[in-house]
């Protein structure tokens, strides 16, 4: 290419020696075509998400509903929806619906993150040589692709108050109960089984997800603080999983917003109501119910509460998680050198 270019200006300035004009050749600019290629996502972007958020926002401001065959509104009511939200205005306990998603959500999570973490590093670690991983892989992965429709109907089968509920059976039969238990009228017992099911789906996606992030986990780190004396327990606590931070951020956020956005395991289950007298109803199934009523002012105020609480408690795990990952790992390896470990 610069033989080409010395070329073209010899060539140049032989015309401009012999008196004549030298002609401009014009650049060809390939930009255009990046804007090209990227342009399909920006407009089904606009389309199907952006101007869907836009309107909800604007009929949130709007009080817009049904009475049998009337429709009240649209007429402007400012913050009204806002405030009856909040406030329990139309009788609805917004706290209890929050503290009932955060709940499940948790008693899902935490355990669902403990066991990914467990099998991630059993199944990355060489000195433990597991065999036949990739049937185990295949095996935990299953549940995530199972409907969750059909695998709250199958779960209620399993837990329901009849003669052929083969849990209830079970533990009649080994003498572990005299009567039979009806699971969904507890609230601990109904929220135990949703957030199991929540587990069981999902867990074996998280296993993968950090999985692949400690298999990218730089292997002399892990080499250079075994030879200079590091315990296993040492080694993953201060070089795996600073390491791995950044997907560990991305599965609580990921797992927060779908956690606080949880519906069809909670609304098949119990059948819309949240059994027993609504300590498995969750925010999304009280926005379900003003959609169903057609009361979209109240619905759009909950859509919009919703989206701005899932992006700031995003920004604060994104904040409080993102510091120190791999210049920590990396000098403690050093510092235990120094101390003559």
């Amino acid at each position: 290419m610069r033989v080409a270019a010395s070329d073209v200006e010899l060539a140049e300035k032989k015309h401009e020696s012999d008196g004549e004009i030298p002609v401009k050749r014009k650049s060809i600019s390939y930009a255009k075509w990046g804007y090209f290629f990227i342009a399909p996502f920006f407009i089904a972007y606009a389309i199907f998400s952006l101007w869907p958020l836009i309107t909800t926002v604007y009929n949130s401001f709007f009080e817009n509903y049904r009475i049998g065959l009337d429709q009240v509104g649209p007429n402007f009511i400012g913050f009204e929806n806002y405030i009856n939200f909040f406030t329990g205005a139309k009788g609805v306990p917004v706290w209890n619906l929050i503290s009932n998603t955060v709940i499940m959500w948790l008693m899902g999570f935490i355990p669902q993150l403990a066991v990914s973490l467990l099998f991630a590093y059993w199944f990355t670690n060489k000195r433990m040589d597991l065999k036949c991983t990739s049937i185990f892989k295949s095996i935990i992965y299953m549940p995530n692709l199972i409907m969750a429709s059909a695998f709250s109907l199958l779960m209620f089968s399993l837990f329901a108050n009849t003669e052929t509920a083969p849990i209830n059976n079970m533990l009649l039969s080994i003498g572990a109960t005299t009567e039979k238990i009806d699971f969904l009228a507890n609230q601990w017992s109904a929220r135990g089984i949703i957030a199991f099911m929540n587990f069981i789906m999902w867990f074996g996606n998280t296993t993968i997800m950090l999985m692949a992030a400690m298999l990218g986990v730089d292997e002399s780190l892990v080499e250079a603080a075994d030879i200079d004396g590091c315990t296993p327990n040492q080694i993953f606590w201060k070089i795996t999983m600073p390491l791995i931070r950044p997907i560990l951020v991305y599965v609580f956020i990921t797992s927060l917003v779908g956690g606080l956005q949880m519906f069809d395991v909670p609304q098949v289950l119990t059948s819309g109501i949240g059994v027993p007298n609504g300590t498995t109803k969750t925010l999304i199934m009280f926005l379900n119910d003003n959609l169903y009523s057609k009361n979209y002012g109240a619905a759009g105020a909950i859509s919009v509460i919703l989206f701005i609480v899932c992006a700031a408690f995003s920004l604060i795990v994104y904040y409080f998680f993102t510091d120190r990952t791999l210049g920590g790992a990396k000098s403690f390896a050093a510092k235990k050198k120094k101390k003559g470990v």
